[in-house]
């Protein structure tokens, strides 16, 4: 089961929306959905979850480029809406790169076949270009908010949407709509 809400900063606080994201195709179709989300050009927080596998954050401020961490990208990559947020700038991979796997063509549960092309004692990244059983992105994109690096990283799946909006002041409003 998924989860997504989108949560605007406002003069007076934080107001949240529930929001369907079956007609949004790219990253940049929900950073415009984020964006018609608030009037101004104020802070809008996207927030995804995928019951107890991962969750994703992208922060829209006004017209920049949309900012994205996700919490696991090969749980991500594995269902459509996490596919969204996966870019290949985000994989570290050459955008549009002919000659970068197909994620439809993975085999993500982490009995690929081959080796690494770096020494890497720790399974838990993956290989070569495989799709990492990490977080990915922006780290930090909450930080101005009251939310540490440490601390993002720190949260479960389970219950991080959560937490994220407790610690933003917004957990009333995004609880309306959920």
């Amino acid at each position: 089961m998924y989860f997504a809400a989108l949560l605007a900063r406002t003069e007076d606080g934080w107001e949240a929306s529930d929001t369907e994201l079956d007609d949004v195709e790219t990253l940049s179709d929900l950073a415009d959905l984020a964006r018609e989300s608030s009037p101004e050009e104020d802070t809008v927080l996207v927030l995804i979850e995928q019951e107890d596998a991962w969750f994703g954050v992208v922060r829209v401020d006004g017209e920049e480029d949309p900012r994205i961490y996700v919490s696991d990208a090969a749980a991500a990559a594995r269902s459509a809406y996490g596919e969204l947020l996966l870019t290949d700038e985000l994989l570290g991979r050459e955008p549009g790169a002919a000659d970068g796997p197909d994620l439809d063509e993975l085999d993500l549960d982490g009995t690929e076949d081959g080796e690494s092309d770096a020494p890497d004692e720790d399974e838990e990244g993956g290989t070569g270009d495989a799709v990492p059983h990490s977080p990915v992105g922006d780290s930090g994109i909450l930080d101005d908010l009251g939310i540490s690096e440490k601390e993002l990283r720190s949260l479960d799946a389970d219950d991080a949407l959560g937490s994220i909006a407790e610690a933003l002041g917004a957990s009333e409003v995004l609880e309306t709509v959920r």
